[in-house]
């Protein structure tokens, strides 16, 4: 399981012109799974998640957590964080899990993020969306429930 975080000032998903879910000041938080996840995994990219301290403190020093400042997550599924393009130029999407166990996971993760008492927006599971967002920094993470052990 992969997460991409981005620290945002907003953000927001739009499907068929509608906006589904925005936010200010937080995470955007690009999800993907792949063949094997489970919800041990999520729960350790959950709790990795709304523990990173990459909030400014008083004195400048990324060291407060999303809830310490009063942040929103926005959650949006994203397969093609397991694309391979190490063959030709086209990716591959082989390492991707189901979209039904994808699916799963995601509202899990969804579920887990919302019983913390973050508030959590999120984007629509396989529609076309559009996301919008001010990256604040920019501060981008990178989390794979693989370099998590176990």
């Amino acid at each position: 399981m992969r997460f991409l975080i981005q620290r945002v000032s907003s953000a927001s998903v739009t499907i068929d012109g509608r906006v589904t879910g925005g936010i200010g000041r937080g995470f955007l938080v690009f999800i993907g799974a792949c063949g094997g996840d489970d919800e041990a995994a999520a729960d350790r990219l959950v709790k990795k998640l709304l523990g990173l301290r990459i909030f400014q403190d008083e004195n400048g020093k990324t060291n407060l957590s999303i809830d310490q400042v009063g942040g929103s997550l926005l959650l949006v599924s994203q397969f093609t964080l397991y694309a391979d393009c190490r063959k030709g130029n086209r990716p591959s999407f082989i390492r991707s899990g189901s979209p039904d166990r994808a699916n799963e996971l995601y509202e899990y993760i969804v579920a887990q993020c919302r019983a913390s008492g973050v508030p959590v927006e999120t984007g629509e599971f396989a529609a076309d969306m559009k996301v919008a967002l001010v990256n604040d920094g920019p501060f981008t993470i990178w989390l794979d429930s693989e370099d998590m052990g176990r």
